[in-house]
């Protein structure tokens, strides 16, 4: 059949087929609205799309709770918003050059975070778990030193760690993303991982085949709330504050919680941290 086309038509499909390849080199993204808006009101979005049930791929699309919060507070707002995954560390890039409008990715509000960032007020309430086999004999963080713990690189997990075996401790490996660190553990290069409950929660309840549980040590490791990110300085701050409000008094922000973890939100400590 392709001997019978003109060589014209040939060349314009094959470059036709050229550029759609092209395409497919691009980074997952998801857009929650239009890309190119008339009004100058569609947002740039970065996330790390490597944390279940937070946000994660499912395909090729951006899907999680933090997708569907930020599409709820964006339309509050009067947004369109254009959601990109772009991995962990980039994303604290993306929003110090503002390249990007926001970043919504399970980011933990602290004063040293504060420095460089602004934050909406909190919207997710977390603490670190210790995940570990299910006969394994850690019971608190205490009992993490001496052992090799895996940790994703750059977050309150971490952080936490660090607290108690000391900063670069040879005993710590560091990750570029939980899922990572998860599978050091179970290849046996760990005796653990550190990271947020929700996460290794989820992880536990959906591999139940894995054998593994969780550890809760709320000694060892404090309440952190997640916060939307902005370049220092962003005058979208006070739009989405006030649209992280609304959807806690409309109900729209419950929906959501309850859709993806089964429960009523404690919205009554969220609002005690503003």
């Amino acid at each position: 059949m392709l001997k019978k086309v003109s060589f014209l038509v040939f060349a314009v499909v094959a470059s036709l087929l050229l550029i759609l390849t092209g395409c497919g080199k691009d980074k997952e993204v998801v857009t929650t609205g239009k890309e190119e808006d008339a009004n100058g009101k569609t947002l740039r979005i970065v996330t790390d799309a490597n944390y279940a049930p937070f946000e994660f791929l499912e395909g090729n699309k951006v899907v999680g709770f933090d997708i569907d919060f930020i599409k709820a507070v964006a339309k509050e707002a009067g947004y369109e918003a254009k959601v990109e995954s772009v991995g962990w560390d980039p994303i604290f890039v993306e929003i110090e050059s503002k390249r990007a409008d926001v970043a919504v990715s399970a980011i933990t509000v602290n004063d040293e975070r504060k420095q460089t960032y602004d934050f909406s007020v909190p919207y997710f309430l977390s603490t670190n778990k210790i995940l570990v086999p299910e006969k394994s004999d850690i019971k608190s963080g205490d009992e993490l030193k001496g052992n090799s713990i895996a940790v994703q690189t750059g977050t309150t997990g971490q952080e936490a760690v660090e607290k108690l075996l000391g900063k670069n401790h040879k005993d710590i490996k560091k990750f570029e993303n939980n899922n990572l660190a998860i599978q050091e553990l179970l290849q046996g290069g760990a005796a653990a991982v550190v990271a947020d409950n929700t996460v290794v929660e989820e992880y536990v309840k959906n591999n139940p085949d894995q054998k593994l549980k969780v550890v809760e040590d709320s000694q060892a490791f404090n309440e952190e709330f997640y916060g939307l990110m902005f370049p220092k300085g962003s005058e979208l701050k006070a739009d989405f504050d006030k649209a992280v409000n609304a959807i806690y008094e409309n109900g729209k922000y419950a929906e959501i919680y309850k859709e993806w973890f089964g429960v009523e939100p404690d919205l009554e400590t969220l609002k005690a941290q503003q």
